[in-house]
């Protein structure tokens, strides 16, 4: 007799506890079933030598199934098992659903003297995407507080919220409102969108990637997307820049923006 092992995860790298696994021989009778540990490991043991299909489900995760042939060896392993998360391919309901900024976050990153990046992230902003149908109808809205620009520096903070790059004296709010939506495939999208930063409005388009909807422990309805965008500091008079080593700038002329967003179905 042998032992099939193996691991259960979610495409994130997560263990799936308390999934259930159960061995099917080619004349589809059960032969053998478990069930995942906390760290997502699974041991499905006491299995004659031959095929077997091992069926997997998970509370809240889409069922899968894996072929596996059992030798002679004490154990064979089947690897490491990704189950889907249930609603992951589903594309939100119609509606309002509000950006929850304790769980979502918005970064920028900048080229320093042409070799390494400098990162910081906007602490406060708030914001709601509007789901329609169809979906290439939907909108999204939302307003950042350059006050709140942290890069782990408070000299380079104080710098960055100066006249040289946000002004945040005379210009308080950052606001970002779409004007299109383009399907790239079932998980990626294009929103096309104006950025009114320093009372200067360009177009800055974001790549978005669906990560899917999912109820959340308070009752309610969770969707989350992540983003990438690129954007011109000369667009919104950013152009504060100091030259070194003949000609080489102390700062990039472009941002690359980081987008994690959860929004809650009101």
């Amino acid at each position: 007799m042998s032992a099939v092992t193996g691991q259960l995860v979610t495409p994130d790298g997560w263990p799936v506890t308390g999934g259930t696994l159960t061995a099917v021989d080619a004349t589809g009778v059960q032969r053998g079933r478990g069930a995942s540990g906390a760290d997502g490991r699974f041991v499905l043991d006491r299995l004659a030598a031959g095929p077997y299909t091992v069926i997997v489900a998970a509370p809240g995760h889409v069922p899968a199934a894996r072929s596996v042939t059992v030798g002679a060896a004490a154990a064979t392993p089947l690897g490491v098992l990704e189950l889907a998360r249930e609603g992951g391919d589903v594309l939100p309901a119609p509606g309002v659903w509000v950006i929850d900024p304790a769980h979502s976050s918005i970064r920028a990153a900048a080229l320093h003297i042409g070799m390494s990046r400098v990162h910081g992230r906007m602490r406060r902003f708030s914001g709601q995407v509007q789901v329609a149908d169809p979906l290439e109808n939907s909108s999204v809205e939302v307003t950042i507080d350059p006050t709140t620009v942290d890069t782990d520096d408070g000299t380079r903070d104080e710098h960055l919220r100066s006249a040289d790059f946000l002004d945040v004296l005379r210009y308080p709010e950052i606001r970002y409102k779409s004007d299109g939506l383009r399907r790239v495939d079932a998980k990626h999208w294009v929103v096309d969108g104006v950025l009114t930063l320093k009372d200067r409005s360009a177009p800055v388009a974001l790549q978005v990637e669906y990560r899917g909807t999912a109820p959340d422990p308070f009752g309610g309805v969770r969707v989350a997307f992540a983003a990438t965008a690129e954007v011109s500091r000369d667009d919104f008079a950013m152009d504060w820049n100091q030259s070194v080593l003949a000609g080489l700038l102390t700062v990039g002329r472009t941002l690359r923006i980081d987008i994690d967003i959860q929004a809650v179905r009101v």
